[in-house]
This record gives structure tokens, C-alpha cells and sequence, in this order.
């Protein structure tokens, strides 16, 4: 379901790639289905494995990839992925912001306590700590990370599935690169690991272009059409 942009939301600019960023409990193969789509469409596509250590850490692996591009480029961002790109999103080369079911924080915003003023979702229930990572259980990763994914997708994801360090969260953003470069937005509206109720918060408080899917946190695996076409639209294509 397509919802209306705030008027501030800019145009799409020719792009011709696109940089994808994964999120927390997760790595780059997770976008492995809109990347078909994607090169299928003729743009060039490269998905940053993150270390899913600190912000800093995640931003400097993306800025590299951006580097390697040769012109505008759609920058995208699941979860996690959200921070990463609103942080490291100010790089020359991007022309445009996409946030699938993603972090968006504001400048030096405690994104947590942002959080916490909306229903808590049933997969925090499930994370498991040890020597200072934290990964989701097999039980709260199948039901409710995976939730709507097919139940061997879901046990292979599950097996390359990314442990962030503890500390990982409480990062703060220095820049909010939504606030100037168009952005759009896709809203899992049957997430059970982020609120959908604070993604439509942060959706409308970017002035985000934005779809709301019937889907779990794993859009892109569950919806990769549409999640491939929002970022098509993003890059002059759609």
C-alpha cells in the first residue's frame, strides 16, 4: 500500500547503482534476492558486509563501498542498516536514501528511550548474550525475526545470522543524512522484531516516500519485488 510523501521530499536522481547495508543478526546475503532483481534492472550492486561491532565500524565499511562507486548512488538500509546509512549517508556519492523497516535516529538521539515509547516487539524476548554479543535464540529467530519466511530460508539465514556486540545499540548518530537527501521508506506492518508503529513514526518524521507491506522484519526476503522497486524508484527508474 503506497502512502503520501511530506511535501519536502525530493525527486529521485539518476542512479545507476547501489550500495545495500544488512542489519543487526544478519549479513549482506540477506538482500541476495533484491540483488537479482536489481542487476536484472541494470543497475550495479554491491551489499557491505558490516562487522556489526560499533557504528563506526559499520559507517567505515559502507563509506568504502560508496567510494568504489562511479556516480550517483542509492543507498539502502535494513534495520540496523538505517543507522548505518543515516550516519554515513552524506557521502558525495548518494543520491538517495532507502529504509526497509530500518532505524532512522535523528542527531545524537537516544534511539532506545525513542523506542520505548512505542509497543515492545515479541523477538526482544528471545536475544541471547555471551562474552559481550548478542544473537536471537533458533526459536525467537525462526518465529519472530523470520517471521512470514519460508521455514528452510529461515535456518539458513539463521546459520550465517550476524552477533553484534552489546554495546552496539547504544551508538548515537553525529549526522541524520535523511534530513537532506530524498528518502524512501517500506514499513513491515507484521513486524514482530521493530515496532511497525515506530516505523511509520520514523517513516513520516523523514518525509519519507514510503509502502507499507504485509510483512515481517524480512521484507526483502518475503516482498523482494517491492522492496526492489522502491529502490528502482529511488534511482530515477520507477
Amino acid at each position: 500500500m503506497s502512502m503520501p510523501a511530506d511535501p519536502s521530499a525530493g525527486a529521485s536522481v539518476p542512479a545507476r547503482n547501489v550500495v545495500l547495508v544488512h542489519g543487526a543478526y544478519a549479513d549482506g546475503s540477506s538482500w541476495a534476492d533484491v540483488i537479482a532483481l536489481l542487476q536484472q534492472a541494470g543497475l550495479s550492486v554491491t551489499s557491505v558486509q558490516n562487522p556489526l561491532t560499533t557504528l563506526d565500524d559499520d559507517v567505515a565499511a559502507t563509506r568504502r563501498a560508496l567510494d568504489r562507486q562511479d556516480g550517483p548512488t542509492v543507498l539502502a538500509g535494513h534495520s540496523w542498516g538505517g543507522t548505518v546509512i543515516s550516519e554515513a549517508g552524506l557521502h558525495p556519492n548518494v543520491s538517495a536514501l532507502v529504509f526497509v523497516a530500518a532505524r532512522g535516529p535523528d542527531v545524537g538521539e537516544d534511539y532506545a528511550a525513542l523506542a520505548a515509547r512505542f509497543p515492545t516487539p515479541p523477538a526482544m524476548a528471545g536475544l541471547v548474550k555471551d562474552a559481550g554479543f548478542i544473537q536471537f535464540g533458533d526459536e525467537a529467530f525462526l518465529e519472530n525475526f523470520a517471521n512470514g519466511v519460508d521455514a528452510a530460508r529461515a535456518r539458513v539465514l539463521f546459520a550465517v545470522q550476524g552477533p553484534i556486540t552489546d554495546t552496539l545499540f547504544a551508538s548515537r548518530t553525529t549526522v541524520a543524512a535523511w534530513r537532506e537527501k530524498p528518502s524512501w521508506y517500506a514499513i513491515s506492518a507484521q513486524d514482530r522484531t521493530t515496532s511497525p508503529e515506530l516505523e511509520r513514526f520514523v517513516a513520516e518524521r523523514m518525509g519519507a516516500t514510503r509502502i507499507e507491506l504485509e510483512s515481517g522484519h524480512l521484507s526483502m526476503v518475503t516482498h523482494p519485488r517491492e522492496i526492489a522497486d522502491l529502490i528502482l524508484t529511488a534511482s530515477g527508474r520507477g
